[in-house]
Formats: structure tokens, sequence, C-alpha cells
């Protein structure tokens, strides 16, 4: 810990001191994935529904991991908000994303959503107007790996990796080694 690091080109002006590292992750994941079978009485009729780009990595390491515990019918889905994101008119550049629902889609069925960061809140909110067009989920809870706070929306996860305060003036940025090459949280500031 209180490493600075290089980072991966999406990062590349992006320092920080590490905050959590690989394992930490790992735990912290591996505990979520118990934490929704158990609040769920099961893994039955599951989907983890991660949003692009970081939050798409988590779900799927979590659908593993539950998958692994037993959870053989626990499904991925990828929830694009990009065109449901109230601030296109500030940043009308966002790669779109493709959704992806499983086969037998999420009606009826309880969806978490997974994000990287919850911030603001307003990512998740997207991520909800989202679902709404695609399906009727039977409820829709939310995991996150870093919460940070500063909530602009009343918005609240179910599933926590760190509660991590921080100021306004402070970044958080996740590397995943899918996206990045190594696994770890910084935190660092805007100068």
């Amino acid at each position: 810990m209180g490493q600075s690091y290089p980072l991966s080109d999406d990062h590349r002006h992006t320092r920080g001191k590490d905050i959590l590292g690989g394992d930490d992750i790992a735990r912290s994941l591996t505990r979520i994935a118990f934490e929704i079978i158990e609040r769920n009485q099961g893994a039955e009729n599951l989907v983890i529904a991660g949003i692009p780009t970081r939050g798409a990595v988590l779900a799927r390491r979590l659908v593993q991991r539950i998958r692994e515990v037993g959870g053989l019918n626990t499904d991925l889905a990828i929830i694009d908000t990009t065109m449901y994101r109230d601030d296109l008119a500030d940043h009308p550049l966002r790669t779109p994303h493709p959704t992806e629902i499983p086969p037998a889609g999420i009606d009826g069925r309880t969806v978490v959503l997974v994000d990287d960061v919850l911030y603001t809140g307003r990512t998740i909110k997207a991520a909800l107007d989202a679902l709404s067009g695609i399906g009727r989920p039977a409820a829709v809870q939310l995991a996150v790996l870093v919460d940070r706070g500063h909530r602009e929306l009343p918005i609240r996860p179910d599933f926590v990796g760190k509660n991590l305060p921080t100021s306004r003036q402070e970044t958080v940025t996740i590397l995943l080694e899918e996206t990045d090459g190594r696994d770890g949280v910084l935190l660092g500031r805007n100068d």
C-alpha cells in the first residue's frame, strides 16, 4: 500500500495510492458472491448484470464465483447505459457497448446490477432506465466494488466491496486485469 504505479493507456494521466490490491478485490468479490446467494436464498433465478466497462468485468467474475459454489443457473447480462445517461450533452462521444441479455430474459427474475464505483448514482439510474426497456425483473439489487459517497440521487447499494469515503477533489480508479493489466483500487487527487 501507498505506492503509485504507471497505468494503462486508459488511465495514463491518473496516479494514486493503492487502497486495494488484487487479493483484496478477489476477497471482496467472493464475499459479495456469498452475500448475493444468502440474500436471495440461493442462486436460482439470478441475473448478474454488469455495466460496461469495468462493471461488466466484475459481473463476469461474480457469475463465475456464484457458479463455482452451485449457482449453475445464474446468468450474465451486460447493460449498456450510454443512451440513458443524463450527461450526453456534456459527453456526446461515448461509445455504446452491446447490451447482452440471457436467452431466458430478465422478466420475473432477480437482477443484480454490478458497477465498479458508486459515486453520484447517475450511472445506476441510467442502468435502471435501460432495464425498464428490456423487461420487468422481480427485483433489482446493486453490487459495487467501491462506494465512495457523494450521492446525488437516492440510490444505495445492497452489496459493497469497500466503503471509501472521499472528497470531491479525490479520484477513485479501478484497475482490472482484463482491461488494465492488473487488479487494484487507487485513490488520487484531481489536480
